[in-house]
Formats: structure tokens, sequence, C-alpha cells
């Protein structure tokens, strides 16, 4: 038993991005829900929240352009799922982290590392790449 666990586990890391899929309609429901507040509908930074911030919030359509036209995976990944804190939100980012918990998703990075997040972090990922502007 243990082999096929690590047999599935080493094929799900080598071929994370393939075998999950990015719902974008639920990312999109999703950063509406929890992340629109502070970042604003157009994800812009401009949310209604942003004023009483003590850090204000970045623009995530720019996260990509700000980055050498790369988008940044792991440490979005990482501030989303409270791995990398970040506390202008009055407490470790993100304030709604339980509802992007679940079971461990394999997600690879524009350099082919792969990261363990959850399904719903990953869908939010496919949405916040969608929006990036140039």
């Amino acid at each position: 038993m243990r082999i096929v666990q690590s047999f599935i586990t080493t094929a799900l890391l080598t071929f994370g991005a393939a075998a999950f899929a990015q719902d974008f309609e639920n990312g999109e429901d999703l950063y509406l829900l929890h992340c629109a507040t502070c970042h604003g509908v157009e994800a812009k930074g401009q949310g209604p929240m942003a004023g009483i911030l003590v850090i204000k919030p970045v623009n995530l359509t720019a996260l990509e352009a700000e980055n050498g036209d790369t988008f940044p995976t792991e440490r979005v990944i990482r501030r989303i799922d409270g791995r990398d804190p970040l506390l202008s939100h009055g407490s470790p980012m993100p304030v709604y982290g339980f509802f992007f918990e679940g079971e461990d998703t394999p997600y690879k990075t524009p350099s082919g590392q792969p990261i363990l997040t959850s399904q719903p972090i990953v869908d939010l990922m496919g949405y916040l790449q969608s929006i990036q502007i140039n």
C-alpha cells in the first residue's frame, strides 16, 4: 500500500497542474466573496475596506507585470493560505483562511516546481492569473 501511495504522490507532484483543473468561475466567486472587500471588484486595491487597512491592498491585476512578466504563483499561494503572513488584516492573511482549506492539491509554479495547496486556492489562482494586464 505504501508503494502505491508513494507512486500516486509522485505522479501528482509531477503532473499536478494537468491532474487538477482550475474552475475559473469558482475562483471568481471566491474572489468576489472573500477578496473584493479589500482588493475591490476590479482587483485594483480599491475595495471598501482598503481605507482602514494599515498596509493598502495591492493591485492584483498587475502582479505579473510587477514581477518581470511572471505571475508570482508561490508567493500568492503562500499569502492566501497563510504560510507567508501579512498582518495588514489585523491577523495573518487571510482572515477567511478556513474557507480555502481542503485536501492538498499539487499546483505547478512557473518554474515547474510543485507547491501543495487546496482546490479552492487553485481555482482562485486561475482567476487571478486570468485578470492580469500587461
